[in-house]
Order: structure tokens, then sequence, then C-alpha cells
């Protein structure tokens, strides 16, 4: 790479087009995440945000367009073979095994690796990280609070070692003192150099925490730029700030 070149983006999305049945879900949208960025991608509910995410982990088939991940083509993968390449994904929803433990969905994380040692040293990380889940290891997931199942989910994800984390809608149904918390360790793993591409309800938290952002409309991109620049946009604000 010459001096000064950009470096090739760690995601990129090209054209992609999604259908279910009739129902046109995405439409020709192509966006990129660069390795140690946050990038957000807003819009109201219905607009295809979910769906993108489910689309790069290989959930969902695409229909027309191209994902490549580290340069390659991963349109045709299957989900697990999109983990062990480094990409988890937190649900919304969270979608937890409400009748196993704490420690058993973290160990659920570490599904596609095969290093008993590097996974031990890697829930006693999250455990760190989470003092609370670390309190309750042995405690049903089921019996968590909203925010505690939030940080598992986040823990778990991060057990599959990845190198790009997805994640979709943190803050949904959570009270505003612990959304303030789970963004926190959204910064944290910014600042631990986590690549992180964010589904979020909350356009302004969403923006204060991103280095760049989409906003999808009805499955189409309509607006790009910096986080920064996008939290002043006359257009964004009218849409999604109040």
């Amino acid at each position: 790479m010459s001096a000064g070149a950009t470096p090739a983006p760690l995601l990129a999305l090209d054209d992609l087009s999604i259908h279910y049945g009739r129902v046109q879900a995405l439409e020709h949208v192509s966006l990129d995440v660069r390795a140690g960025e946050v990038v957000t991608l807003i819009g109201a509910n219905g607009a295809g945000k979910s769906t993108t995410l489910r689309s790069i982990s290989r959930i969902v088939p695409i229909h027309r367009g191209r994902i490549a991940f580290d340069g390659r083509d991963i349109s045709g993968v299957r989900p697990s073979d999109a983990v062990r390449m480094g990409i988890a994904q937190v649900p919304e929803g969270r979608r937890m095994l409400a009748r196993q433990s704490v420690l058993d969905n973290l160990l659920l994380g570490a599904y596609t690796r095969s290093d008993s040692a590097g996974i031990q040293a890697d829930v006693e990380r999250q455990f760190v990280r989470f003092p609370r889940l670390a309190e309750r290891r042995r405690q049903l997931a089921g019996t968590l609070s909203g925010g505690e199942q939030q940080m598992l989910a986040i823990a778990r994800a991060l057990m599959s070692r990845p190198r790009l984390l997805l994640l979709d809608e943190p803050s949904l149904g959570l009270a505003p003192l612990i959304v303030r918390g789970i963004f926190d360790i959204i910064r944290e793993l910014h600042a631990a150099g986590v690549t992180i591409l964010l589904v979020e309800q909350n356009a302004s938290l969403a923006l204060q925490i991103a280095d760049r952002a989409y906003v999808l409309e009805a499955g189409r991109l309509t607006i790009s730029g910096h986080a920064a620049e996008l939290l002043t946009d006359e257009r964004v604000r009218r849409a999604y700030l109040g």
C-alpha cells in the first residue's frame, strides 16, 4: 500500500438487495466498516437495519450484491463459517438460553473454538469486564435482569474473539440508567480496538458514540457521513433526534 493510501475496509457491502417474498427489505445498499471503527446504522422500525446485520452474519440469504469481509467474498458462506472468520452478532432481544447458567451461555459463545485454555482465560476476562456476571456465574440466564442479560449477550459474542461485532438494538427495553451503562461498555470496547457495527433506536446516543453513520429508510441508504456531522444535520435531527 502506498503512503497515505486508505486501508481496505474490514467489511464491505456492495449493492446488496434482499427480499422476503414480494417485500423488498433492502435495495442497493452499499456501506463499509474499517478496522477499529464504530459505525452506526440508524432508521425507523422496519427500515431494514436488522436485516442488514442478519445478512452480514449470513442468517438471511441475499438476492443481489456482495458482502466482503477482510477482502473475501462471504456472500455464500454459512453462519458458523462467518463466526469462525471473526463475525459475531449480539441479536435484538438478546436470545439467552434461559434455562442454562451464565457460565454455560458464555461457553456457548466459544462453540467454534477448541482451545480450552484460551476459552477459560476468555471466560475470566469477561467476568473482569462484567463483574455482575461474575457474581451470577451459576445463576440461570433467564432470571437475570434485562441489563444483565444484555451484558451477557455482549460477553457471549466476545467469547468467539470477533474481529467484527454486530450489535442489534442493545438499548431495547432497558431503563435509561442501564442504557448508559451499556453504552459505556461499547465505548470501552471501541477504545480496546473492537470494530463495531451498531444498529440502535436511540439515534442521539448512537451518533455520539460512533465514528461514522448511515441512515436507512425503507430499505435504502439515504444519508451517510461522519457521525458528528449527522448529529447536526437538519434532516436527521427532524426525523430521528426530536
